[in-house]
């Protein structure tokens, strides 16, 4: 079957034809994400999906879609006006997609680290964040605040292997913490165990003392005879 006379969703998925019925997407173009702009991640290359879709019409937004790193517009053959404004729209877009910050979830997919680890690190300054972005929540009226990242910066962690060093000295530094934990423990335990200085004291020394052999003569004779 000609590519031309498959739906849009039959052009990503061929079992999505025995599924429902679709509109022939007749108008189809497609633009190849650069690697500098997914960094390799597939929900990097999903967000910049997103991204351009928030800047399309409403009707035509989910005509969008991404297979890898493909973009794929396919539209009815009776829409070539909306067609090529969305084509423009998009070329347009994809100029200088390689600047589009990271955001959270990019970025722990991108270096593979967990949720923990961005927290820490951009906490310590090792993540260095490149601003803040507000979303609102759909179908809510809360919003959220988050930190965005240079797509530079990420790349340059990337390429320096420097989450292997991070994850080393963090080992480091919770065992020395563990360390000077059990110092500390042992510490109190050592001053829980003293005697207790004062008359009680004294008095268990003096009924001791002369349970020792020969300590009777040495009070008499002194250490020197």
């Amino acid at each position: 079957m000609p590519v031309a006379a498959l739906t849009l969703e039959t052009y990503f998925n061929p079992m999505a034809a025995r599924q429902k019925p679709q509109v022939d997407a007749k108008l189809i173009e497609q633009w190849t994400l650069p690697a500098a702009a997914t960094l390799g991640s597939a929900v990097r290359a999903k967000g910049i999906l997103l991204e351009l879709r928030a800047r399309l019409p409403l009707a035509v937004r989910k005509m969008l879609d991404i297979r890898s790193a493909v973009l794929v517009l396919g539209m009815p053959e009776d829409s070539e006006a909306a067609f090529k404004a969305a084509c423009a729209v998009i070329a347009s877009a994809l100029v200088g997609i390689e600047t589009l910050p990271v955001i959270p979830r990019e970025i722990e997919d991108i270096l593979t680290i967990s949720t923990t680890e961005r927290h820490r690190w951009l906490k310590d300054g090792r993540l260095r964040s490149a601003g803040t972005r507000t979303v609102k929540l759909r179908g809510r009226a809360r919003q959220i605040t988050f930190h965005v990242f240079d797509p530079r910066h990420v790349e340059d962690i990337l390429d320096r292997d420097l989450i292997s060093l991070w994850r080393e000295d963090d080992a480091l530094r919770a065992a020395e913490n563990r360390r000077r934990a059990a110092g500390q423990r042992a510490l109190i335990r050592a001053q829980k165990a003293e005697p207790k200085s004062g008359p009680a004291a004294a008095s268990v020394d003096d009924s001791t003392r002369h349970q020792l052999r020969g300590w009777a003569e040495f009070e008499r004779d002194g250490p020197l005879r």
